[in-house]
């Protein structure tokens, strides 16, 4: 009998997904489909269509975790279904999470760790809006207890992220983000004279600044604050935006004083999902104890039968990002996260005293310091041909994201890039993007752009 009589059409034994009813028509994008679909075709479907997203190993315009070990996928994958906000149900979620509140808070030299408070969140943009809440909160406390107005608050900050920006807008609070002044990066402590007064809430500063990677001086700030608090009487608290540097300074650069260790630090905010090793997305936020986070801001919640106090800004969300975080304390501890973070520092540095002997470019960081990254702009006072925004299109040609940008207020006529070194940028891996780099900018040497349509590129 032919083979063709003998065989039914569907036979799941063998058909080839490609060769099926569902590949063989077009799926609707923007309304539900008539029609069920078999898994596997569906599957297929949807993740050829994610191979046209970027190598996100190849991004070094990320803070963001591109690497984790399988068994922080599996965990990730056994906590799929656990609300990690429904702490009656999953009580052991609940605990994993306070147990890395307090890992935390010992980390960064928080008096009384084992017993302050802290909570995770859906990334550090969370943990920053809860930090500045509790400073306003704080701040309209005292002025009503003195008998005076509290309509008008602010906060002082250098080049901060945009989630800053909507915390002022969302909380209806001025930003004073004092501009870039000469060769300034960051925020000096020779800048809160000017911008503070009596209706500040707080001075947030940058522990790993987004435009640069370098880390503005929380301790001498704090000094200036002081001193500001001896000649005018103002008591103004600092919350430090440690987005990346939280989980980088402790371990490479623990002799650095930026935490806890100041008494005027009141709250800490971090990324867990940047160099603190987890996957996207979760944050955490750690107050210096009990008497800084404001009672009206924790809401006690019946929730399927049990009293829960919470203070995010979000509610239901999932465990794994908690559990993994949790998994890379107790697999790492110290000496592991010490070792990948000097191995990202020490790469970075290479790979700057490399890109130092570009011709066409100049170093602004060099990675030793800060953040495991480098930044650089064209060298001024000659024609190059091209812009920072047409280097990262060709490379671009070679599947590498870095971000090109101008610098803020008063210097936002400098356009440079950044590169960030993360968890699973070999020096190998180095090598191959500097080769590209050099090979990018001798096209573009040979080929000079008169007109440039490359725009902005910039991702946090």
């Amino acid at each position: 009998m032919p083979l063709h009589k003998i065989t039914r059409a569907g036979d799941p034994a063998i058909e080839d997904v490609y060769a099926t009813a569902t590949s063989d028509r077009r799926i609707p994008k923007y309304r539900l489909p008539d029609r069920t679909s078999p898994a596997q075709d569906i599957y297929s479907m949807v993740h050829d269509e994610l191979l046209l997203d970027g190598n996100s190993r190849q991004n070094l315009a990320t803070f963001c975790t591109t690497w984790a070990e399988p068994e922080a996928h599996r965990l990730m994958d056994e906590s799929l279904d656990k609300n990690m906000i429904d702490k009656d149900e999953y009580p052991q979620t609940a605990e994993i999470e306070n147990r890395c509140v307090h890992m935390i808070a010992d980390l960064w030299h928080a008096p009384g760790a084992w017993k302050t408070v802290g909570c995770s969140t859906t990334g550090s943009s969370e943990a920053c809006m809860l930090g500045g809440l509790a400073l306003k909160w704080q701040w309209r406390k005292r002025r009503i207890a003195a008998g005076k107005p509290y309509a008008k608050p602010n906060f002082v900050c250098g080049p901060v992220q945009v989630c800053w920006q909507k915390f002022a807008r969302y909380f209806d609070v001025e930003i004073r983000e004092v501009p870039l002044e000469g060769d300034a990066l960051g925020l000096r402590p020779e800048d809160l004279k000017k911008y503070c007064d009596e209706n500040t809430i707080g001075v947030i500063p940058t522990l790993g600044v987004t435009f640069t990677g370098i880390y503005e001086p929380v301790a001498a700030l704090a000094r200036a604050l002081d001193a500001l608090q001896r000649d005018y009487g103002l008591d103004i608290p600092i919350h430090v935006d440690a987005a990346s540097g939280g989980f980088i300074a402790p371990f490479i650069q623990p002799e650095l004083e930026w935490d806890f260790r100041i008494e005027r630090v009141k709250s800490i905010s971090a990324s867990g999902h940047k160099y603190g090793l987890a996957p996207l997305g979760v944050g955490w936020v750690i107050w210096r104890d009990k008497a800084e986070l404001p009672e009206e801001l924790i809401f006690n919640v019946d929730y399927l039968g049990g009293q829960m106090p919470t203070f995010a800004l979000n509610f239901s969300r999932p465990g794994g990002q908690i559990i993994a975080q949790y998994y890379n304390f107790l697999r790492l501890g110290r000496e592991g996260y010490t070792r990948i973070q000097q191995a990202c520092a020490d790469t970075a540095q290479w790979l700057g005293a490399e890109i130092a002997k570009l011709g066409p470019l100049e170093l602004l960081y060099d990675g030793k310091g800060a953040l495991p990254a480098v930044c650089y702009k064209l060298k001024d006072g000659k024609e190059h041909g091209f812009t920072l925004y047409d280097l990262s299109e060709r490379v671009r040609m070679r599947g590498w994201l870095i971000a090109s940008y101008p610098l803020p207020a008063n210097r936002g006529s400098q356009v440079i890039q950044r590169i960030l070194v993360r968890h699973g940028v070999s020096r190998d891996l180095a090598q191959l993007l500097l080769d590209d780099l050099g090979r990018a900018l001798k096209h573009l040497q040979e080929n000079p752009l008169q007109h440039s349509s490359a725009g902005p590129t910039f991702h946090h």
